[in-house]
């Protein structure tokens, strides 16, 4: 998640002088027709343009920037006063802000009792799987391998490379090193191999949940972690024209926005969509707005983009507490809830560990200057005492959770390589561990408040990532794995969850009674929750709440031109996503530190 582009293309607040097209994007309508402002935009035509047509586009000043071939478009930048005008182009199918996203992690404070990956999701590191022959694709900030570090990434002690591929998306700026260093921690997340962290003086291995996969990486994130849709979809494109060469079987999305129009009409959507439908897992960050309550929703409905996509695996964060037992684990606070915004899918799909967690350090890049506390010795000694060459860093947020799902992707995948993204996603959702518990809480250290998460499939999903229950996992999976939307009746009482007529979750599913959330199966004919459940008449389903008019679907609410996306709102030029720097907010104070 970037600083986004609200300044200009993605800010909502410039108020309406005129009606757009249909084929404008709902997020455009608010633009200015009259405005000056030059606007980074996606423009989809149908089914592409002759060279008669878009040399009329070009006509009337539109500069292009790029083609988009998967999903049919280009990016432009266009004079916002011209949309009415280029909308109304017979060979226009859909005009949408080429909108701005960052990275979704954040840096943490130390905690030396935990290593990444290994111990993790039922550990990893005793499974006798590693990866080798699978390819996953970084979509991120870079992957340096320039450093000490890269020989934790190398396929052997001081060999190769396992970075077999990099390429940058960042306009005017084709160095696919680390400039920010969230990439190569999440890097380290899917494939470190412990190599500077394996010796007579370490007390524990940092390694990574496939220690032996190719990395392709695919920068699109510059060094302050910020970056555009049209990159990320042209880094999209790029994996699967890739995809043969190097076996790119997983893509990594640590990264998001928030969602502004159906999943249907979102051009970033499309495109990670088209990478499912080429076979490859597309796994993304549910993002950090978990304690998100300016809707009064209570961090509800705040899945970003593209996470909201009902066909990738979104990945909500866990912490560990410090310890290696996975009995005291919980979620996290911050970690972003569903259902998403617009559509209501039923997300995210999983959780996995998240908060304060152990990976690649890059030295010298925007976070290891900027939080030079989280750097981590190569090794703990004994008596307390580390290294002081802090080959090792920590960050948290959802970012460091989704990289442990691609890492157990890849293990299913080299296990079975006929797995479908469908079959993938059916299987670690089934194995996920299911929680005991109904509710967990956390107190902040610097506000005092005390945070309750509910454990329901809005913040849980299936359940907690578990790598060895997965890989022993054999059922069939026919059909869809379609994350599916939830809806409420008609008078309100109940919330049913309602999949696609092709999805794997129905009655005749391949887990039966004993269905993917317990006893009885979710996806049936009896609601996930009725009149007397967590949410009451006057919650999130209530009339006055998310689904009502003057709530966060309303035109007075969060998604109104005076609130959470106003000019003086949380997304707006004074706010978070704008020109003061995010550690204002309390969303990245909690994402910078982690939480207890």
């Amino acid at each position: 998640m970037t600083r986004p582009f609200f300044s200009a293309a993605a800010m909502l607040v410039l108020g309406i002088s005129g009606g757009f097209a249909q084929r404008v994007s709902p997020s455009l309508r608010a633009f200015a027709a009259n405005s000056g402002d030059t606007v980074n935009v996606i423009v989809r035509f149908r089914p592409s343009p002759d060279q008669v047509g878009f040399n009329r586009f070009l006509a009337h000043g539109a500069r292009h920037k790029q083609f988009l071939s998967s999903i049919g478009a280009s990016a432009f930048s266009i004079n916002a006063a011209d949309l009415d005008l280029l909308a109304a182009d017979p060979e226009v199918e859909l005009i949408a802000p080429d909108y701005s996203l960052k990275a979704a992690g954040y840096a943490g404070s130390p905690d030396y009792g935990w290593m990444t990956a290994l111990g993790t999701a039922s550990s990893s590191a005793t499974v006798a799987w590693n990866g080798q022959g699978i390819g996953v694709a970084v979509i991120d900030s870079g992957i340096s391998t320039a450093t000490q570090m890269n020989d934790d990434l190398r396929g052997s002690w001081l060999g190769a490379s396992r970075v077999v591929y990099s390429e940058s998306f960042v306009p005017g700026d084709a160095g696919t090193s680390d400039a920010y260093g969230h990439g190569t921690h999440v890097a380290g997340l899917i494939a470190g191999n412990g190599a500077s962290s394996t010796g007579p003086e370490d007390v524990y291995t940092v390694r990574g949940i496939a220690p032996n996969v190719q990395l392709i990486n695919l920068r699109v994130l510059d060094g302050n972690g910020a970056g555009s849709d049209s990159s990320v979809i042209a880094a999209l494109e790029r994996a699967i024209e890739l995809k043969d060469r190097f076996n790119i079987r997983v893509i990594n999305l640590s990264l998001g926005r928030p969602v502004f129009s159906s999943y249907t009409q979102d051009p970033l959507c499309q495109a990670v969509e088209q990478a499912w439908k080429a076979g490859i897992v597309v796994v993304v960050a549910a993002g950090n707005e978990g304690r998100n309550n300016l809707a009064g929703t209570n961090g509800y409905g705040m899945i970003m983009a593209p996470g909201n996509d009902p066909y990738v695996i979104t990945v909500g964060a866990m912490n560990t507490v410090g310890s290696l037992a996975r009995s005291d684990d919980k979620v996290t606070s911050y970690s972003s809830k569903g259902p998403t915004a617009i559509d209501h899918f039923v997300k995210p799909d999983l959780v996995a560990p998240g908060n304060q967690i152990i990976s690649l350090r890059q030295p010298g890049s925007y976070l290891d200057v900027t939080y030079p506390e989280n750097q981590v010795a190569r090794g703990v000694y004994q008596n307390g005492n580390s290294d002081a060459a802090g080959n090792y860093f920590q960050l948290s947020g959802t970012s460091m959770a989704a990289p442990m799902v691609s890492g157990a992707a890849a293990l299913l995948l080299q296990k079975d390589s006929t797995l479908t993204p469908d079959a993938v996603k059916a299987r670690l959702m089934k194995s996920a561990t299911k929680f005991p518990q109904t509710t967990s809480s956390v107190t902040d250290a610097v506000t005092s408040v005390t945070y309750t998460s509910q454990y329901d499939v809005f913040t849980i999903g299936a359940g907690y990532l578990d790598v060895q229950a997965a890989l022993a996992n054999t059922d069939a999976v026919n059909g869809t794995a379609l994350s599916p939307a939830a809806m409420p009746d008609p008078n309100g009482s109940a919330v049913y969850l309602v999949g696609a007529d092709s999805a794997i979750w129905g009655s005749s599913a391949i887990w039966g009674s004993s269905a993917i959330w317990g006893s009885s199966a979710i996806w049936g004919s009896s609601a996930i929750w009725g009149s007397s459940a967590i949410w009451g008449s006057s919650a999130i389903w209530g009339s006055s709440a998310i689904w009502g008019s003057s709530a966060i679907w309303g035109s007075s609410a969060i998604w109104g031109s005076s609130a959470i996306w106003g000019s003086s709102a949380i997304w707006g030029s004074s706010a978070i996503w704008g020109s003061r720097n995010e550690v204002d907010s309390e969303a990245a104070r909690i994402a910078i530190h982690g939480e207890n």
